[in-house]
């Protein structure tokens, strides 16, 4: 069975949402654009997280640096660099893909790609505006993740994912 076509039902500056029929019901999907986040390792084994408040949430979150891809001609790799000085003041040494998710497949096709940085020993800048930048021990976040202590999603992924991957 093929859905009906989607009509649209709201247009916001990141996301829209459309609804369409499909198998006796309606289904409302947010399209949204993609993101790109990166876990920043420091040359001492530190990993670099932002804590900064969350409008939708109504509380501070301590995550990976991340953004949207919504500047023109920007992809992720290019996204998770400029998020990294922008929210943190470091630049990257070196830079690979650790892999991507769907948010939440059961109503958006948002997909974040996961990046590793290796950092710089020292900031070049300061974060932006209204975020704090917390250093942490990789292992120690790695057991909080493992713990279900990290209650970002992206952020236990990439350092699950670094683990997995047995960087240091």
């Amino acid at each position: 069975m093929e859905p009906e076509a989607p009509r649209e039902v709201f247009a916001g500056r990141y996301l829209r949402v459309e609804v369409r029929n499909w198998g006796g019901g309606e289904w409302e999907t947010v399209r949204r654009v993609g993101a790109a986040g990166v876990l920043p390792i420091t040359p001492s084994g530190e990993v670099l997280l932002v804590r900064q408040y969350r409008p939708s949430i109504g509380a501070e979150l301590t995550e990976i640096p991340a953004g949207l891809l919504d500047r023109e001609g920007e992809d992720a790799l290019g996204c998770a660099a400029r998020e990294l000085f922008e929210e943190t003041g470091f630049r990257h040494a070196h830079i690979e893909f650790l892999g991507g998710y769907y948010s939440s497949a059961g109503f958006t096709d948002e997909y974040v790609h996961l990046f590793v940085a290796r950092t710089e020993p020292e900031a070049s800048g300061g974060p932006e505006r209204g975020i704090r930048v917390v250093r942490r021990p990789l292992p120690e976040m790695v057991r909080a993740a493992r713990a279900g202590r990290v209650r970002d999603a992206k952020t236990a992924l990439a350092l699950l994912m670094a683990e997995g991957r047995g960087l240091p």
